[in-house]
């Protein structure tokens, strides 16, 4: 498997990921942790918790750039292994899972807006919050079961959840299979139900402003970008492992584009959560540059008056 993979990609891969997406995430992590504990809103407790799953994601991170540098072999203790392989899936679950709670909210807030808000409570975003990591986690302890439950008559392997037995096969096939079916497939048909009537109903409404409609498309492309790029690739090769009854090749590269949702997540904040917008436009670079962007277009005149003199 190493001799197929090219592990100057997944090592720059990681490092860009985790230079982007850490920052990125804090920020965020900041701005919906000061919004919740002010004034909650379902939305904002949702997001909480997305960015709080790319954070733990980005904090595992290096222990894959580690495994990357010294060519996929695992030299740490192999329980740290399975702990990184387990945190690895589970965030990567957890947040498709709460994408879909964000778009739920979304267009119940759109399609029935009287009733929603009379039932719109901080409590029910918490208890969705706590499925997605529940049932992620449940799902994806797997992980545990393949690597110290199975016996692999092989022995232990200098790599991570990489090299299996054939009874180890039997196992990861069909759960991944259903990983591709109930965490993805399902997750993206909601997404996609939810976002497109959003948009249709928003359009339909003359009185909306342009600028909510603009920022419903966005929340909805950035969605969907997550799911199409990060998500479904990863999760196709589960459905070609289970009709080959082996995962192919090119799965470990589609493994690798769901890295990229820690740095698209940021996108969805953006559009989903002025107080985001808020928290990233004080950020002391962008008061350089709005400070920075007037001095610059008076040099520009005072250097015309000057040219006109002469």
């Amino acid at each position: 498997m190493a001799d197929l993979i090219n592990t100057k990609v997944l090592l720059a891969t990681y490092i860009l990921t985790f230079v982007i997406g850490l920052p990125a995430n804090i920020l965020a992590f900041y701005a919906f942790s000061q919004k919740v504990r002010d004034s909650p809103t379902p939305t904002d407790i949702l997001l909480l918790n997305l960015t709080s799953s790319d954070l733990l994601f980005l904090f595992f991170l290096p222990l894959k750039m580690y495994e990357a540098i010294h060519d996929l072999h695992w030299y740490l203790p192999h329980m740290l292994c399975s702990l990184t392989s387990f945190v690895f899936y589970t965030t990567i679950y957890t947040s498709s899972l709460l994408l879909t709670a964000v778009s739920v909210d979304r267009y119940l807030g759109v399609a029935f807006p009287i009733h929603y808000r009379q039932l719109r409570k901080p409590v029910y975003a918490t208890w969705a919050g706590a499925f997605a990591w529940l049932f992620s986690a449940a799902s994806c302890s797997m992980v545990f079961v393949a690597e110290h439950l199975l016996v692999n008559g092989t022995g232990k392997t200098s790599t991570c959840y990489k090299d299996f037995s054939s009874e180890q096969r039997e196992f990861l096939v069909p759960t991944r299979f259903y990983f591709f079916v109930v965490l993805c497939i399902v997750p993206l048909l909601i997404c996609i139900f939810c976002y497109v009537n959003c948009i249709r109903i928003l359009y339909n409404q003359p009185r909306i402003s342009p600028h909510r409609k603009r920022k419903a498309i966005g929340m909805a492309v950035g969605t969907l970008l997550v799911f199409l790029v990060c998500f479904l690739p990863y999760n196709s090769a589960h459905l070609v492992g289970f009709l080959r009854n082996s995962s192919p090749d090119w799965r470990y590269y589609t493994l690798l584009l769901t890295t990229f949702n820690t740095c698209l997540d940021p996108i969805i904040f953006y559009f989903s959560s002025s107080i985001f917008r808020n928290t990233t436009r004080s950020l002391p670079v962008f008061k350089m540059l709005m400070i920075c962007r007037p001095r610059k277009k008076s040099l520009e005149d005072n250097q015309g008056s000057l040219n006109s003199v002469q």
